[in-house]
């Protein structure tokens, strides 16, 4: 099995430059709250998947389940530190209304349905394009030093795409029969030195999710327990996050146990199969990797995964960025309010361009 070599943080860096104008595969990532920033690269450009999640590489999963899970063989794993540098304060960030309408459109007929009784909940998102004039490179570097608390990444595949994000969701941790996830939804914009005032619908939706995620995993643990909602930070946002852990039952496949978690309902819905038959023919593109999951499978020993949901992403191409936003729909929601919410997520990529 291949470790990792040490290497001086600007090394990584200028092999992840050097990959991609070879156009080869690669991701270069840190997890949430650590200073070790970790390089996995592929020495060819096969497109490799995982199977059964047996494999061992990284791996970069779409939202829609039916389709193959993309992997990065660990040719070479490289390994430094990055000790976060004080980001600057952005300018004022002009966002773009021109998807109000349609957007709002699109949240009342998710009310809609709703209100029919067929869901409980749909996460509705949309697209926009903005141009970039940073080098990929350095757009890593501010989102490094803007986000040292969520899981930071920058991938490439020749392809598949070029991706990069700051997600503050785990999907699932494994070590062992050590199972450990968590349950993230609702939002409130950041003020400084005022704690979030949580309403009904927010408190609702959060535990919504908590309870359809241990009713998922109930029939692969020996035991799970579900701690009490809290109120955490991601940039300028807040979320309302549970923690969930527990051990699964031994000989389990783990492999069961992704295709139980994802897609979560915090980023597609309840039920998990209406929510995705609603999102597919509503929302007026196709979300690829956005909303799918990343991390490491059995890169440091066999049955040890780190996987995190792809949220606050943004999809590169030549001069210009694809920004992804979306927001959980209930009965409670406000149109308007959700657009809202969509317009102060957006200001997380925005932030690193």
């Amino acid at each position: 099995m291949r470790y990792p070599e040490t290497k001086g943080f600007e090394a990584i860096l200028e092999k992840a430059r050097s990959c991609l104008e070879r156009d080869l595969p690669f991701v270069i990532y840190r997890k949430p709250g650590e200073i070790h920033v970790q390089g996995v690269f592929q020495s060819n450009d096969t497109l490799h998947t995982s199977k059964d999640f047996t494999e061992r590489g990284f791996v970069f999963a779409p939202f829609d389940s039916a389709e193959k899970v993309v992997l990065i063989q660990p040719d070479e794993i490289w390994e430094g530190t990055y000790e976060t540098e004080q980001s600057k304060v952005p300018r004022d960030i002009v966002l773009d209304e021109s998807d109000q309408e349609t957007h709002i459109k699109l949240v009342k007929s998710g009310i809609k349905e709703i209100e029919k009784g067929k869901l409980q909940k749909v996460v509705l998102s949309r697209k926009t394009q903005v141009p970039i004039t940073k080098p990929p490179i350095k757009i890593f570097k501010t989102l490094l030093d803007k986000y040292p608390n969520a899981f930071g990444y920058f991938f490439h595949h020749p392809k598949v795409g070029t991706w990069c994000g700051a997600t503050p969701e785990t999907l699932l941790k494994v070590k062992g029969n050590k199972l450990q996830t968590m349950s993230l939804a609702a939002t409130l914009p950041y003020v400084e030195h005022e704690k979030p005032k949580w309403g009904t619908k927010e408190i609702e939706e959060q535990q919504m999710v908590s309870e359809y995620i241990g009713d998922k995993l109930a029939h692969a643990m020996e035991y799970l327990e579900v701690d009490e909602a809290e109120s955490v930070k991601a940039g300028k946002l807040w979320h309302l996050r549970s923690e969930l852990r527990g051990v699964m039952f031994p000989n389990l496949k783990v492999g069961e146990v992704i295709r139980a978690l994802h897609p979560t309902p915090a980023v597609c819905g309840i039920p998990t199969d209406e929510a995705q038959k609603f999102i597919q023919l509503n929302e007026n593109y196709k979300r690829t990797f956005y909303t799918g999951f990343l991390g490491e499978l059995n890169l440091r020993s066999q049955g040890e995964l780190s996987l995190y949901v792809n949220l606050r992403c943004m999809e590169l191409e030549e001069d210009k960025a694809f920004i992804f936003v979306g927001g959980g729909i209930t009965e409670a929601s406000d149109p308007e309010s959700e657009w809202l919410e969509t317009q102060n997520k957006s200001k997380t990529m925005l932030g690193i361009l």
